[in-house]
């Protein structure tokens, strides 16, 4: 067994079925200005390996495109300490189910610098942020 792999903190993940289209979700996930509607503003392009920043509590923070699956995944790199945050769609009918996955950490007792807090700690932080974020914010900007 990876005893790295068993020691890590968990990734942090958020379904929610959202009352639009796949399409229309999909539009507000993966532009720049609907990413900025409901997360972080940011200068996005739906370009694998485009480089941009979305602007954190902590300042901007670099990330990176890596995956683009129109309408149905994307995911990115999120500041330099390993994060991935991943959008998979899944059409519903008239409705969409929506996950969010933000994986990458380390040990609970690991800093992460720009916090320069343990990852447990930033964890359960950014795991009440997301959850906010993607069940009110995000329903709020496709719904809305």
């Amino acid at each position: 067994m990876d005893t790295n792999q068993t020691n890590t903190v968990q990734d942090i993940t958020h379904t929610v079925v959202l009352d639009a289209p796949i399409q229309k979700v999909w539009n507000t996930v993966s532009t720049s200005e609907g990413i900025a509607s409901w997360f972080m503003p940011n200068d996005f392009q739906p370009a694998v390996g485009h480089e941009f920043h979305v602007q954190s509590p902590f300042g901007p923070s670099p990330c990176k495109v890596i995956e683009i699956d129109e309408p149905h995944r994307l995911s990115f790199t999120w500041d330099t300490d390993g994060w991935v945050v991943s959008f998979t769609l899944k059409e519903l009918g008239d409705k969409t189910e929506f996950t969010l996955v933000h994986s990458g950490w380390k040990q609970p007792d690991a800093t992460v610098p720009k916090a320069n807090e343990e990852a447990a700690v930033i964890r359960e932080r950014m795991n009440n942020g997301w959850q906010s974020i993607v069940h009110d914010r995000l329903r709020q900007a496709v719904e809305g």
